[in-house]
């Protein structure tokens, strides 16, 4: 069998793996938010999303030593945030510098091509935490320990999907490194004015789900920009990401048809299929699928959520939102990193 193997192109090779990862994605995000909503959280795409991130990182699932770390940062990285809150959250100023200094900390590591997976985590985090203590008091003292289940069950699912799809034995390349920034110091700026911008303007909006469907959506555009090589490029990142926010809307209206759980377990499989398995490719390009599998994960996740007012906002608000934050994001990155763009090599390819 291994001599098989050997003769398969490298072209095939990969498409195998993409295959494998894009099943461990599939089958991981279905089972959790699944199981998510079966016994009431809050928050239900949390450890779906997490568990996308660790699966999509690599083809290897993290040991145990990088499984304890990441819990164990995105834990600290809550706690750190809601003591923060809780501390600045009547001084406005003080508590939104400081939070622009945690962004930039997070971006500067993004423009040298560092961090990962863990980065845009605890971007996730450090969104998501503030808002909920800002804006729903009563979710606020439960926040560490949504933030801790949803790191236990983001590990389980991950380990669960190489489980039931495993790797086989040899290389398996993890995910596609982004390049280094030229000047990661101006991009690292440009990207906090625009995501504390969008923070800002929430924090000062009582819709705990529309305030944290508009900065994930920023923080996840911001980190699919460096694809960008021209309009056309540009065309198609702006209309995969719609798209996630898109069939969002209509995964929950088929839901609509025959609510129970095995019915939504299908439903969430296929679309994270579709989605998930372009974003296991070996290409640049993967991060914007993957992207749009968050734009998903967040608004259908917000559609069957316990969250308070929610259900309130129908999609094609929600999508506005979305629509609204992805052009925003892109106009303001090309506004004020466009030199960056210039002079980083065009090996994107």
């Amino acid at each position: 069998m291994s001599g098989s193997a050997d003769q398969l192109s490298p072209t095939a090779l990969a498409l195998a793996r993409q295959r494998r990862k894009g099943w461990r994605v599939a089958i991981a995000v279905s089972i959790g938010l699944t199981f998510a909503v079966w016994i009431g959280a809050i928050i239900p795409f949390l450890g779906p999303l997490f568990a996308a991130q660790f699966l999509l990182s690599s083809s290897r699932p993290l040991g145990l030593g990088q499984t304890l770390g990441a819990a164990i940062l995105i834990f600290v990285a809550g706690m750190f945030f809601m003591l923060l809150t809780t501390i600045f959250s009547d001084r406005h100023i003080a508590f939104l510098l400081l939070l622009g200094l945690i962004y930039f900390l997070c971006f500067f590591m993004q423009a040298l091509g560092k961090g990962g997976a863990a980065i845009f985590l605890i971007l996730i985090v450090a969104i998501i935490v503030p808002l909920i203590g800002v804006l729903n008091t009563e979710l606020a003292g439960s926040i560490l320990s949504i933030l801790t289940t949803a790191v236990v069950t983001g590990t389980i699912l991950m380990w669960l999907a190489h489980l039931l799809v495993p790797e086989p034995a040899g290389e398996a390349p993890g995910a596609v490194e982004a390049p280094a920034s030229s000047n990661p110091y101006w991009k690292a700026s440009a990207n906090t004015a625009i995501l504390l911008i969008a923070v800002t303007v929430c924090m000062v909006n009582d819709q705990l789900a529309s305030a944290m469907v508009i900065p994930i959506t920023v923080a996840s555009m911001l980190g699919q920009l460096d694809i960008v090589a021209s309009r056309g490029t540009a065309f198609g990142l702006i209309i995969v990401n719609v798209l996630g926010g898109v069939i969002a809307s209509v995964a929950f209206a088929i839901l609509d048809l025959r609510p129970n759980l095995f019915f939504m377990a299908v439903i969430v499989l296929v679309v994270a299929l579709l989605l998930g398995g372009r974003a296991a490719a070996e290409t640049k390009e993967a991060k914007v699928f993957a992207g749009a599998l968050t734009t998903f994960l967040i608004l259908f996740g917000l559609g069957v959520s316990p969250i308070p007012g929610s259900a309130a906002e129908s999609f094609s608000t929600r999508i506005i939102y979305v629509t609204g934050a992805i052009m925003y994001a892109f106009l303001l990155a090309a506004l004020l990193w466009p030199r960056a763009r210039r002079t980083e090599p065009a090996g994107a390819g």
